[in-house]
């Protein structure tokens, strides 16, 4: 990254780096990068395909038209994988992370129930049971 800068520009990139760290922490453990270029792959795919169509009706000269060929498949073969993509990696990832936090927030209660009742337990010495209050 620091590569062919000068000394004044190295130092001015590690000062807004420090400055900005939390947000490049983000950027790089997030999602937000693959998000970006997902999204960016189905914006330009789906505009190559769409000009690709147009071009493909209204020109006739031999040239023109497999070029026009290749901006639609190439459209299409972009938007499309983006769609796959989409329903195979990303819809699945994010309900693994809902069914771990569901499940994260089950073994809490467990953990919680179970330190309520053995605190309950140690108390039970000073306070009498249903039983021994209807005697």
């Amino acid at each position: 990254m620091f590569a062919g800068m000068g000394e004044l520009e190295r130092r001015e990139s590690l000062v807004w780096m420090g400055e900005h760290l939390p947000q490049v922490r983000r950027s790089i453990t997030g999602q937000r990068l693959l998000y970006q270029s997902l999204g960016l792959g189905f914006v330009v795919g789906l505009a190559a395909h769409v000009g690709g169509y147009l071009l493909k009706s209204s020109v006739t000269t031999e040239p023109l038209v497999l070029v026009a060929d290749l901006l639609y498949a190439l459209g299409y073969a972009l938007w499309t994988g983006v769609v796959v993509v989409v329903f195979v990696e990303i819809i699945p990832e994010v309900k693994r992370r809902q069914f771990k936090q569901a499940l994260d927030a089950y073994e809490a209660a467990q953990r919680e129930q179970a330190q309520t009742g053995s605190d309950q337990a140690s108390g039970d010495d000073e306070a009498p049971t249903a039983r021994e209050r209807a005697d």
